[in-house]
């Protein structure tokens, strides 16, 4: 079994550390302090793809390997982990479900431009009687008529 990076992930594990070494390191202090959200940075890694990595780039993605995705998570939280859990929740939790389980519409409409950095992808997890427990959630979807109604509370 070869380990070795390719020369596409050499390439990208170096563009990765020169953006999070030039444009993340200088401010990851100060985001941690106030909890700022990053969104200069968030826009930039938007335009290098780093939004999408694994998505197809007919959906707005860079159409890259998960050994990529890895690379650009790991490159990042090396300067600010807080930065690369922004990156992993747009990435894996938000745009991947989108690319694996919406129809053809939702992925024109929602993937495309999440994918592209121009909107940013959440996940609502945690409530107030449940932290961040999942197996403790109570929130529940339910379909009524032709739309799907959500009961509960998010914190």
């Amino acid at each position: 079994m070869n380990l070795e990076l390719s020369e596409e992930q050499k390439l990208l594990q170096r563009s990765v550390r020169e953006f999070a070494e030039a444009e993340v390191k200088p401010v990851a202090k100060e985001l941690d302090e106030t909890g700022r959200f990053p969104l200069e940075i968030f826009r930039k890694a938007g335009e290098l793809g780093l939004t999408g990595v694994c998505i197809p780039e007919k959906y707005g993605g860079a159409g890259m390997d998960h050994i990529c995705y890895s690379i650009m998570i790991e490159e990042i939280a090396c300067v600010c982990a807080s930065t690369s859990v922004i990156l992993s929740v747009q990435n894996s939790l938000f745009c991947a479900t989108i690319e694996h389980y919406g129809t053809e519409d939702q992925k024109q409409k929602f993937l495309v431009p999440f994918a592209r950095g121009e909107k940013i992808g959440c996940y609502a997890l945690t409530e107030p009687q449940a932290g961040s427990n999942a197996a403790a959630l109570s929130t529940k979807a339910g379909r009524k008529g032709d739309r799907y109604v959500v009961n509960g509370a998010k914190a």
